[in-house]
């Protein structure tokens, strides 16, 4: 938001509402815009003009009352700019905060995506052939974006964990910086929480890398605590998605159109909204990864669904959702609507081919498209195509 104010206008005023006893109070008078504005300008000591300063309110979850005046700024004062974020917005909204609907324009902010990582780190050629989807040119050049891929497991796509290996290339420095992120929300559980929460957000949250770990990656709550039931987590898998912090993929009954009306709300799997934390949360170290050894080979098959999931909710705009066939093993990691179609996707860590379970499904439901990713190249079959996990934002 910084970097915002800084390239697009004259002046910026940040405010962070985080233990701000003075901007609470200024917010707890009326909304009068004008008093508020001359605030802002005592508390930052910067200019506010219209149309030349930008306004950022920062964990504006912490004051209700700055949240119910984004209104009175879009009513009264449209030629100033503001921008407000926290990270924990949707988890105050959910407590009955008024939310200024259609006075607010919302924008869902996620971790880099791979190819945002590699504009991040100078790769802007191996972007441009994922663009320009030049297939033979990316099969040359594989090695390299095999080997920026891997670093993308464990880096992730965290803006400030990015930003220190782009300056450092300092992978201790990385997971130091993970950790540290991970301590950070957890902390924030016991500040946003009721006591009698916490223990099951905890432990819905540690028991996340271990779901993903599992060959049937569909989460069970017996995993969690023995004799543990759907009623008893409910609330603490809510407030983690409300906060933003683990992504939701609901099973269906049927792979037909729309998918939303098969959706099977007691079957769902859960990931982690950034393939670097899973990681850290692993504790995988670099050359686990890097180097692809038995400890990698064992959980490459987690890391690698939830980087697709990553890159598409990132890269796509479909909703995933997932496929277990009744009395079956087989499962089809991911289906979306693509127009008028339900296009499986099967992932593949590694280079093996052998789709089984999505050649079943083609057999059964006949679909006009189907895709597996891997580590493979580029190609098309008469039932099916390949993209390259690297590539998956062409999907």
């Amino acid at each position: 938001m910084k970097e915002f104010g800084k390239t697009h206008f004259k002046y910026t005023a940040y405010v962070n509402f985080d233990n701000n006893e003075r901007m609470a109070e200024v917010f707890a008078g009326d909304y009068n815009i004008e008093r508020i504005l001359m605030a802002i300008n005592i508390e930052t000591g910067v200019k506010i003009v219209p149309e030349e300063t930008l306004i950022i309110f920062d964990e504006i979850q912490e004051n209700p009352k700055a949240i119910a005046a984004l209104k009175y700024f879009c009513e009264e004062a449209p030629e100033y700019a503001v921008i407000a974020a926290g990270s924990l917005l949707g988890v105050a909204i959910h407590k009955g905060v008024s939310f200024p609907v259609g006075k607010v324009d919302t924008l869902e902010l996620n971790p880099l995506s791979f190819r945002e990582f590699l504009l991040a780190v100078g790769q802007e050629g191996l972007v441009g052939l994922i663009d320009d989807m030049d297939w033979s040119l990316i099969e040359t050049f594989k090695d390299k974006y095999i080997d920026w891929l891997k670093k993308y497991y464990y880096i992730g796509g965290m803006p400030e964990i990015v930003a220190s290996f782009v300056e450092d290339n300092d992978f201790a420095e990385v997971r130091r910086l993970q950790k540290r992120i991970i301590e950070m929300y957890e902390s924030d559980f016991s500040k946003h929480t009721t006591e009698n929460e916490l223990p099951r957000i905890r432990m819905v949250w540690n028991s996340i890398p271990m779901q993903l770990a599992k060959e049937n990656k569909k989460f069970f709550f017996g995993k969690i605590r023995e004799g543990a039931r759907a009623k008893d987590f409910e609330i603490a898998i809510e407030w983690l998605l409300d906060c933003g912090l683990i992504k939701k993929v609901y099973n269906v009954s049927k792979p037909a159109m729309p998918l939303k009306a098969y959706t099977e709300f007691s079957a769902f799997k859960l990931y982690l909204l950034d393939v670097g934390l899973l990681a850290a949360m692993s504790d995988l170290d670099a050359r686990t990864i890097l180097e692809g050894n038995s400890i990698f080979v064992e959980f490459k098959g987690a890391l690698t669904e939830q980087y697709v999931l990553q890159q598409l909710i990132a890269d796509t705009e479909y909703t995933p959702y997932y496929y277990t066939e009744t009395k079956s093993e087989g499962e089809i990691d991911f289906l979306v609507q693509k127009g008028s179609q339900v296009v499986p996707v099967e992932v593949k860590a590694e280079e093996n081919l052998r789709a089984k379970s999505l050649k079943v499904y083609c057999d059964k439901f006949k679909p006009e498209y189907a895709v597996r990713t891997s580590m493979s190249g580029y190609r098309e079959q008469d039932w099916m195509v390949n993209v390259p996990l690297y590539a998956v934002s062409r999907l």
